[in-house]
């Protein structure tokens, strides 16, 4: 005897619902055919899934185990049905877009928005990932399109840039430097600071404008993350150096941002899979993209 998918479906109504008579109405049959598809998986299977106790069936542990499984079949038929009902609703289906962290939480919001008000049956997927996963996914045509800090395009793919701006310093409320409008590398000195993760380009190229001017800082936390680098800086742990977007989603925040007088330039590109069946919607997106980016461009010129 074959499993069926028949018994797959009884045997889940029965664990979901814990009970074969409400697992019957559930299938629209009848208890006995439940109980006889019940009595022909275990046989096929060769393990009992249930104790019979004072006439109620209690699941074995292989009976959970077993259900752990089929579930994760039943989230990926959901997950085809959600689709066609997707593309059934709305003929282009969902835009995969994949992005580095950061540009999720400061560049990404504002340019879906403006996307949406365009667009409001659009379905877009975000998928964040960080270099070089995210530029090895968007070379694999995995997705519509990406985000990326890269300066050149990953392979088999176009690469736009949308936005170049230096790196700013931060620094908590109330600090001394904060009286100052732009801060040097000498200002750092002796000073705590929270540093991006020791392979991140950024927090390299930090480290070698301090050595340059000599400078020595007390490197006391380092994080992955510009938002938590600036959420560490909020409460007094020291003073750091985060891309310009990020700086600006959480201005006002109880964060103080200054320029640095040293040039770190922050890249912001748009990649485009080559291979991938372009997406109907991306070039709107693009579009917004694009007017985020400027708009980004021009408050970081004037923060006033």
């Amino acid at each position: 005897m074959k499993l069926t998918h028949r018994q797959v479906e009884v045997f889940r109504a029965v664990m979901t619902t814990g009970h074969v008579t409400r697992a019957a109405e559930l299938l629209h049959s009848s208890q006995p055919t439940v109980s006889r598809e019940l009595a022909r998986l275990e046989q096929v299977l060769g393990l009992a899934l249930f104790e019979r106790v004072k006439g109620r069936l209690r699941p074995t542990v292989r009976a959970l185990a077993l259900l752990e499984e089929v579930e994760q079949s039943y989230v990926g038929l959901e997950r085809i049905a959600a689709t066609a009902v997707a593309l059934r609703d709305f003929a282009h289906g969902r835009l995969q877009l994949a992005c580095l962290p950061a540009l999720a939480h400061a560049l990404l919001p504002a340019a879906l928005r403006r996307f949406a008000a365009l667009q409001p049956q659009a379905s877009v997927s975000i998928q964040t990932q960080e270099s070089p996963q995210l530029e090895a996914a968007l070379s694999e045509q995995r997705h519509d399109l990406g985000l990326s800090e890269r300066r050149e395009a990953p392979m088999g793919c176009t690469l736009e840039t949308l936005l170049v701006a230096d790196e700013v310093c931060v620094l908590p409320p109330g600090h001394a430097l904060a009286q100052k409008a732009v801060l040097a590398p000498a200002d750092f000195a002796g000073e705590p600071f929270v540093s991006l993760a020791p392979a991140d380009p950024y927090r390299q190229q930090a480290d070698a404008v301090f050595a340059a001017a000599g400078v020595q800082r007390r490197l006391l936390l380092d994080s992955p993350s510009a938002v938590s680098v600036c959420a560490l800086v909020r409460e007094g742990l020291g003073l750091g150096i985060v891309n310009p977007l990020t700086a600006l989603a959480l201005a006002g925040t109880g964060l103080v941002i200054r320029p640095f007088s040293v040039a770190i330039p922050f890249h912001v590109a748009v990649v485009l899979p080559q291979w991938r069946t372009e997406h109907p919607l991306r070039a709107a997106l693009l579009v917004a993209l694009r007017d985020a980016a400027q708009d980004l461009q021009a408050r970081l010129a004037d923060p006033k």
